[in-house]
């Protein structure tokens, strides 16, 4: 297992008492994070939830935010832009945005777990043009070609 990295988390006033966002269970790979304000989402719509927190996530890392699994069994939240990436240069409130595919009106109240955070490096890659890509066995084909 690798050691932790340290990412400072800076908390907001309407943050109040909320925990920081952590790890349910020694074997999680997310740590939850809870809405500092109660919001409903209507079916069919989008929401943006605050987390009262702001992170300075270490250079060569990211924060991936993700569904959390339950709520998009039960109630058919996700989030629409999975995963959503926090880059380490920004400094503002982590805020997750949701989605409802269920048929019922979805109320978030102050503290609810809405959405996990995962510490992920990133690799940075640099584009080189060329008029000519090596061949592969399945080449240019797209949707559907490996079959199913």
């Amino acid at each position: 297992m690798f050691d932790p990295i340290e990412i400072a988390v800076k908390r907001l006033d309407h943050a109040g008492d909320l925990p920081l966002p952590s790890y349910e269970t020694s074997g999680s790979a997310g740590m939850d994070v809870r809405a500092a304000e109660a919001l409903t989402i209507a079916p069919g719509k989008r929401g943006l939830a605050g987390t009262g927190f702001a992170f300075a996530i270490p250079e060569g890392y990211e924060i991936q935010v993700r569904p959390r699994s339950g709520l998009a069994l039960k109630k058919g939240i996700s989030i629409p832009n999975s995963p959503g990436t926090i880059d380490s240069d920004y400094r503002g409130e982590l805020k997750v945005i949701l989605i409802n595919h269920g048929e019922d009106d979805f109320v978030i109240q102050r503290g609810d777990r809405i959405a996990q955070i995962v510490v992920a490096p990133v690799q940075r890659g640099n584009l080189v043009e060329t008029d000519n890509l090596d061949d592969t066995a399945r080449g240019s084909g797209g949707f559907g070609s490996t079959g199913i």
